[in-house]
């Protein structure tokens, strides 16, 4: 075996690690949860980015941009292209601050409030169909997991940016 070789097969491929069919079955769902939800809400000419402004305005009512932003772990080119997008189409609209200024509160205007609640409805049933055959300690002992690996990917990246 010449040198080359034996690198090679000293290598660690990803699909050799022990976590490598949880990695792709993660992926592989949210791909097709994504293409799932995006087929759906076509009828209302909502893409899962929208749903994603609207549902957290429905929420938090008032949220600034900046805010929004975070919670959507976005940045503000991402937010400053999509939500022009939904304020021509009249369904969200940015108030000034009545004690700063310099910042905008976002909210859903009554058409916005109605388109939402119609694609949460949607975003709701796929909920069901994907997951209604899974015992909720299952979907609870998946979710924690995810949140896990989110904490750690977001705290990999706060230290990578040196934050």
């Amino acid at each position: 075996m010449n040198k080359k070789q034996a690198q090679i097969e000293s290598h660690h491929f990803p699909w050799d690690h022990p976590r490598f069919r949880s990695w792709i079955a993660v992926a592989r769902a949210c791909q097709l949860m994504q293409q799932t939800l995006t087929r759906r809400l076509t009828h209302l000419d909502v893409k899962p980015p929208h749903l994603d402004i609207l549902v957290n305005l429905y929420r938090f009512d008032g949220i600034t941009q900046q805010e929004l932003a975070r919670k959507l772990l976005v940045g503000r080119s991402n937010m400053s292209m999509l939500l022009p997008q939904l304020e021509k189409r009249g369904l969200i609209e940015r108030r000034g601050d009545a004690r700063d200024k310099r910042v905008l509160r976002l909210s859903l205007t009554s058409a916005g409030r109605t388109l939402t609640e119609e694609a949460m409805e949607i975003q709701t049933a796929l909920i069901e169909s994907s997951h209604g055959g899974e015992p909720i300690e299952d979907c609870v002992k998946v979710a924690e997991s995810m949140e896990r690996i989110i904490a750690t990917l977001l705290k990999d990246d706060e230290l990578a940016a040196g934050g």
